[in-house]
């Protein structure tokens, strides 16, 4: 009892502590203390902005309203990793632009006020953003003012809410956009060129220098007399030290295995081609596709080939059907893939043609064949009836007048047969969007082309060459025994080799050659230096064994990372006054630039009309150029350190051209001035050290 009393007294807060986490984690979901957890690291936000706390939550609803916008203009809800890139590129800065740039244009004293948006969405002077959008353009193709307030009129009986997106995507961009506007000018209207500083700038610029001169080259063998110290290389680093600010990285190596099919899958694939060429050689144009689907890793396609395109698939396919054409080809072999192939029609058919339609929605599809006769009669123009059917008069009819250009890649899908329409004749095509009334008016000269039906089988790996891939990189990791001595040990042994890769970013989605490599990343960024990874899959067919070789934090490189480079800063700059103060007491009262030349055993040269203006165009020191372009003339100087030897020379005149002219030199200071302005963003991100952690989670 007395021991239980003493538990009781000596650990009774201890017990209350964990009887009331029991309790809150009996009454809150297991899932909310994971959440409230996750808030309260920074492990789990995608970034930091001025201060703000980007969470990964935050972001992805940006993500989603940006997807959204992006699926209702480009009326696709197709999304590539291209796009959805692009799309959380849009999200982060409209955060930028929320959370930084905005409030540092407010704190600057401007303002976009609620009368100005007005006249920018609405009044007498809308933005360019606004009257270049087609969605407000009459027929003639210019903007309308009336389609755009019909628009904003029609934004409250919209019951989807996408017209209300989409107008304060517009309205939101208008209001960032003017902010720039204005702080750009602001910031350009400071960037003041007088005329006295044009004028000094304009003679700068066209000043040039002749010269002779002899150049002692440092060379490439190590002197072993100079050395540079601990303590200099610590003060080169303290005093340099913005120069060494680095990103977060590591120092990976990496052996990876890729799957590819034995001789014996190879062999699989031909043999199961060989089974169905007959098959293939007997099916018609109205089965191919069925066929195909069934049996091939290519589809069918209504795409009619000219000569030369099939190259782009196997050029022994484009000399078969354009140099014989006739039957059903034999198989071809390119890599691991097996092709055969057959000619299903010829014809003459143009690379593009004009189109003009009327498209027919709803109730108003039943009108489709009554207009197309009143239209093949003559009675009625096609202009006339793609009037009398507007938007405005008919909500169901969506588009009227001409399409434009169509070409065999450039097509609305169902609309392919107006390649091979004759000129001038109304017919009726079905659509995904409903019932098109539809004219060629114009076309290409046509080519003969071909439409080709290819029976492809790519041979891939077996589950048995799999396995014995995964076999050999589930050995090498288990040698390694997830310590960096054990991977270079059975690296070694079993003759294999290791990519290094050096400062790899998080962002990093690529090593080599292969793509999508993220898992790799992810997996050096979380572990422990000298690790050594598990297997790690990659798009099924790599498998990575990977050793994490060292770290580099965010923020500025030690001076163990850098002294090698410091040292040989300071070595070069040591010996550059070695060989300089060699040089001056070879030449010592000498007067002459032969006899200079000959005591430092090289040669004179000559250079006419250098300019400091162009440092890197010339070939030479840029040092030498520096000094040169303001020494006295006729006088002999140096030695001087350059960067790739020791210069002794002598300046034989100075002009002024006038090949540098004002014009120039406004040109030079306008683009200074865009560059500042292209700036501007990046340094203010720099300022208040703006996080991105994306790379983290994408």
């Amino acid at each position: 009892m007395a021991v239980l009393e003493k538990i009781r007294v000596k650990l009774g807060v201890f017990i209350s502590i964990v009887i009331a986490l029991a309790l809150l984690s009996f009454i809150i979901d297991p899932t909310t203390l994971e959440a409230v957890t996750n808030s309260m690291s920074s492990k789990y936000d995608v970034g930091e902005i001025n201060g703000k706390k980007v969470t990964y939550q935050d972001f992805e609803k940006e993500v989603e309203y940006y997807t959204t916008l992006n699926e209702l203009m480009s009326g696709t809800a197709g999304r590539s990793e291209e796009q959805l890139e692009a799309v959380r590129d849009a999200a982060w800065q409209s955060l930028v632009d929320k959370y930084l740039f905005v409030k540092n244009a407010k704190n600057a004293g401007i303002r976009v006020s609620e009368q100005e948006m007005l006249e920018l969405t609405t009044g007498d002077r809308v933005s360019p953003f606004i009257s270049q959008n087609p969605l407000f353009f009459d027929e003639s193709g210019s903007f309308s003012r009336d389609a755009l307030i019909e628009f904003v009129r029609n934004i409250g009986s919209d019951q989807s809410g996408n017209m209300k997106m989409y107008w304060d995507y517009l309205q939101n961009t208008v209001y960032n956009q003017q902010y720039y506007a204005k702080y750009g000018s602001l910031f350009s209207a400071s960037d003041f060129t007088n005329p006295l500083m044009l004028a000094r700038e304009i003679d700068e610029n066209n000043n040039t220098t002749d010269v002779e001169f002899v150049m002692v080259p440092y060379g490439y063998q190590k002197d072993s007399t100079i050395t540079v110290s601990d303590s200099e290389i610590k003060r080169y680093y303290d005093s340099h030290k913005e120069l060494y600010k680095q990103q977060a990285s590591r120092d990976i190596e990496y052996v990876v295995f890729e799957v590819v099919p034995s001789d014996e899958d190879i062999a699989a694939a031909n043999e199961q081609v060989i089974k169905l060429y007959d098959e293939f050689a007997a099916t018609g144009k109205d089965d191919m596709k069925s066929f195909l689907l069934r049996n091939s890793d290519r589809p069918y396609s209504e795409y009619y080939y000219r000569n030369g395109e099939l190259n782009t698939i196997s050029s022994d396919i484009n000399n078969f059907v354009f140099n014989d054409g006739k039957g059903t080809s034999g198989v071809f072999t390119k890599g691991n893939t097996f092709y055969v192939a057959k000619v299903m029609e010829s014809r003459m058919v143009p690379d593009s043609v004009f189109v003009r339609h009327i498209l027919l929605q709803g109730e108003q599809t039943a009108l489709a064949d009554s207009l197309a006769d009143v239209l093949r009669r003559g009675k009625e123009s096609f202009s006339n009836v793609a009037a009398l059917y507007s938007a405005d008069q008919n909500p169901n009819v969506a588009e009227r007048g001409d399409i434009g250009w169509m070409t065999q890649t450039y097509m609305i899908p169902g609309m392919e047969s107006v390649m091979t329409a004759p000129l001038n004749k109304i017919f009726i095509l079905d659509t995904q969007y409903g019932k098109h009334i539809v004219e060629v008016t114009d076309r290409t000269e046509p080519v003969l082309k071909k439409q080709v039906a290819i029976f492809e089988k790519t041979a891939l790996a077996s589950k048995e060459t799999f396995n014995s891939y995964y076999a050999k990189a589930n050995d090498l990791a288990a040698r390694a025994g997830g310590k960096y001595e054990g991977f270079r040990k059975a690296v070694e042994e079993s003759g294999l080799y290791a990519h290094p890769v050096n400062r790899m970013l998080e962002s990093t989605d690529r090593l080599g050659s292969i793509e999508d490599t993220k898992p790799v990343t992810r997996w050096a960024f979380e572990a422990k230096k000298g690790k050594v990874s598990d297997i790690i899959t990659v798009n099924n067919n790599y498998f990575f064994v990977v050793a994490l070789k060292d770290i580099h934090k965010e923020g500025y490189s030690s001076v163990q990372e850098v002294s090698s480079t410091i040292n040989n800063i300071l070595y070069r700059e040591k010996l550059g006054e070695k060989k300089a103060a060699e040089a001056a007491e070879k030449i010592k009262g000498l007067s002459d630039m032969e006899a200079i030349a000959q005591a430092l055993g090289t040669t004179v040269s000559t250079k006419e009309n250098v300019t400091f203006a162009s440092l890197t165009s010339q070939g030479l020191d840029p040092k030498f150029i520096g000094a040169v372009s303001v020494a006295e003339v006729d006088k002999i100087s140096g030695p001087l350190a350059g960067n790739i030897g020791v210069y002794v020379y002598k300046v034989t005149g100075h002009d002024t051209g006038s090949f540098f002219t004002e014009d120039d030199a406004k040109a030079r200071d306008s683009r200074m001035s865009q560059y500042e302005l292209q700036m501007l963003v990046p340094v203010m991100m720099n300022d208040v050290d703006v996080k991105d952690n994306r790379a983290r989670f994408y």
